[in-house]
């Protein structure tokens, strides 16, 4: 095996095994990582970490992308699971439920995508195509529906007019075709979708809802019912 191979194969695993140990205390601190503190439990100098992320925000972002990539990956296999791809309702279910499964299984790498901003930070585009992968997978399946003919555009309503330009510019980037009115109603069910998991995970229901499942899954099916979902 060339040289280079095995560098560039010992410096990825050397990456991974510290995004590991941040990840573990994303979970007992928050999100206000410290390089020397994960490079003391690598037992590294805090100097040599340096040379894998250059700074907190480094590694901040790396964190990032692999949450939204894995949220990603979790909710484009919910929807590939559902064999009837005309099965709409279905396929939004699935998702909204992979969504809140594995917010649950990873709550600190959830605080860190859609908990309070981590002071001083700001997060770098490359952040952005990580993160529009499970709202992207919700709103395909409008998409997939519309282009079907299951789903009809149910016209403006009262949705202002500066809302229809924004919808308009988010369309033509990643909805080629879908009427404004239902990306709007798509929206509305990814953002209650987010809601619905960040108040349960961040104990907004405790001691009012103890059938989380449940109440979940209520409230996903009423936003079928608003978005139009058959």
């Amino acid at each position: 095996m060339p040289a280079a191979t095995i560098r560039a194969r010992a410096r990825a695993e050397m990456i991974n095994e510290i995004k590991a140990i941040a990840r573990r205390h994303l979970a007992t601190e928050g999100a206000n990582l410290s390089l020397r503190a994960v490079a003391r439990d690598m037992g590294m100098v805090s100097s040599a970490i340096y040379r894998y992320f250059p700074s907190r925000d480094d590694l901040l972002t790396a964190l990032i992308v692999d949450g939204y990539h894995a949220l990603g990956d979790a909710a484009e296999a919910a929807d590939a699971e559902v064999t009837d791809r005309t099965d709409l309702r279905g396929r939004w279910l699935a998702v909204s439920h992979a969504v809140r499964r594995w917010a649950l299984a990873h709550p600190a790498e959830y605080a860190l995508l859609f908990g309070s901003p981590v002071p001083g930070y700001a997060a770098p585009q490359e952040t952005t195509v990580a993160a529009t992968r499970t709202p992207a997978t919700m709103i395909g399946i409008l998409l997939d529906g519309f282009v079907a003919g299951t789903l009809t555009d149910p016209g403006p309503g009262e949705l202002p007019g500066p809302v229809r330009a924004d919808l308009a510019a988010v369309r033509d980037a990643l909805f080629e075709g879908l009427p404004e009115s239902l990306l709007a109603r798509g929206a509305t069910g990814w953002l209650q979708c987010f809601g619905a998991v960040s108040f349960e995970l961040f104990g907004q229901l405790d001691g009012l809802i103890e059938a989380r499942e449940e109440h979940f899954d209520h409230q996903m099916r009423r936003m079928s019912d608003l978005i139009g979902l058959p």
